[in-house]
């Protein structure tokens, strides 16, 4: 019952962390409620992955002929879209299964709770509780979906992200409350198999973190695709007595009253730290995440946390480089700390959208002098040749230095495209550098290339 590292929760920061610990050499153990994987692979980043990839396929069938091709009318049968995004989520699940068989990491199921002492007790699904030691306990709980005060989820007409895959039947219409990754992906997808969707948004620009300009070709191309999008407006209030949701949104103009089958919440995401013993234990916390250092320790020595409940940005690949960096530190190596301004964001809507480091507003808040360069893909002649001509490439450097402050793109393809930036970043590498590094041709990544020319006033295509 002894281990050197107990990880509780087992999404894409504790099951990479078990695994990074077992390759080093620890006695390691996952305690995990639910399925091996955590919500990321069963929940969100893959399903949801699988759900848009059916939606894509449909809409290539539907213009079709654009490509030359006769296609006899095409349906959906929305029960297999979600079956296959279940099969696929289930199979890269028994993946993670034979990951901890590989690297002899213990799996125990329930429900972990930490005490004093390096203690740990895991409660099972019957009620049992087991009590288990280790030197170092790594908290990664995840998160799940936010609810607001006035928009209790019922599950069945008000809706999270968990629901919103496995509907058991097609809504003829739905409101969308957030138009962040959860809600844009949601959003096309429901639109393109045929739900009218709409979209409310609080703030002034849809995808509000990304660059305005991003946020704009989006509008663009959600209004071109029928999709209605309300910014700037609040909903106040969901009436669900009736046979559907009766949903008041206050906007600049007044109140309105939409009417649809489901209202699905994708508002943001609130951290597990209730029921984990933080209390008990003393672990620190700060606006419902914890509080650790650069090498995840907590405040409590041998306790650690990575992931959604720790600040920086909730998502799955950082909890991932998070966990690596805290076992690697625990196990007596010197890893760089991560840099959170170098974290490449995506969202899998079409045109997707991938972007990292400084916006040109932020850039310029943070005193930077800086150049823009800007490459439409109508100017592609792979994009052309693929029929996604919608969307840019915007590269932003620092114009005394040639530092690559950032990278915004919108459009096919780009969450690929996005690791290239990523990479030269981290590498120190200077916008002369994109520009003299030779892209191949035809692709949609040597946009990459041509942007960052374009802000040195040598682009070719342009």
């Amino acid at each position: 019952m002894n281990y050197d590292i107990l990880v509780i929760g087992s999404g894409p920061g504790g099951y990479v962390a078990a695994i990074r610990a077992a390759q080093l050499g620890l006695k390691t153990a996952v305690v995990e409620r639910e399925s091996l994987g955590g919500i990321c692979l069963n929940w969100g980043c893959i399903p949801t992955k699988a759900l848009l990839k059916s939606a894509q396929v449909f809409e290539y069938i539907n213009h079709a002929a654009d490509y030359g091709i006769n296609v006899q009318e095409a349906s959906t049968d929305f029960n297999a879209i979600i079956q296959r995004s279940r099969g696929i989520a289930d199979g890269m699940s028994k993946g993670i299964q034979f990951l901890m068989k590989k690297n002899k990491i213990d799996v125990i199921n329930g429900e972990g709770r930490i005490k004093k002492g390096g203690k740990v007790d895991v409660t099972a699904a019957d009620g049992s509780v087991k009590e288990y030691t280790a030197k170092h306990t790594i908290l990664a709980t995840g998160g799940r979906s936010r609810e607001l005060p006035n928009l209790k989820q019922d599950g069945e007409k008000v809706i999270g992200y968990r629901q919103a895959m496995v509907l058991p039947q097609q809504p003829k219409s739905i409101v969308v409350i957030g138009s962040g990754a959860i809600g844009v992906e949601f959003a096309y997808f429901y639109n393109a198999i045929g739900t009218k969707v709409t979209i409310v948004e609080f703030l002034d620009n849809i995808v509000p973190v990304e660059d305005e300009e991003v946020s704009k070709q989006l509008l663009r191309s959600f209004k071109k695709a029928g999709i209605e999008v309300m910014t700037q407006s609040t909903v106040e209030s969901v009436d669900t007595s009736g046979n559907g949701c009766k949903v008041q949104v206050k906007t600049a103009l007044g109140t309105q009253t939409l009417e649809c089958d489901v209202v699905l919440s994708a508002v943001g995401v609130t951290a597990n730290i209730e029921n984990i013993g933080l209390e008990e234990v003393g672990v620190k916390t700060d606006r419902g995440r914890v509080v650790v250092d650069e090498y995840y320790r907590t405040s409590v020595p041998g306790v650690y946390a990575i992931g959604d409940i720790v600040p920086g940005q909730a998502l799955a690949h950082v909890a991932s480089a998070e966990g690596i960096i805290c076992v690697e530190k625990i196990a007596g190596h010197h890893p760089e700390p991560l840099n959170y301004n170098n974290i490449p964001g995506c969202t899998y809507c079409s045109p997707e959208i991938a972007s990292v480091g400084y916006t040109e507003k932020a850039a310029k808040e943070a005193g930077y002098e800086i150049k823009v360069g800007k490459f439409p893909f109508s100017a592609s002649g792979k994009a052309s040749a693929a029929g996604a001509k919608d969307g840019f490439v915007k590269v932003i450097f620092d114009a005394k230095y040639g530092e690559f402050l950032g990278a915004h793109m919108i459009g096919a393809n780009v969450t690929e495209m996005i690791a290239e930036v990523v990479v030269a970043r981290k590498l120190e590498t200077t916008g002369m550098d994109i520009v003299k590094s030779v892209h191949p041709h035809p692709t949609m990544s040597e946009a990459i290339m041509e942007a960052a020319a374009d802000a040195y006033g040598e682009v070719i295509h342009l």
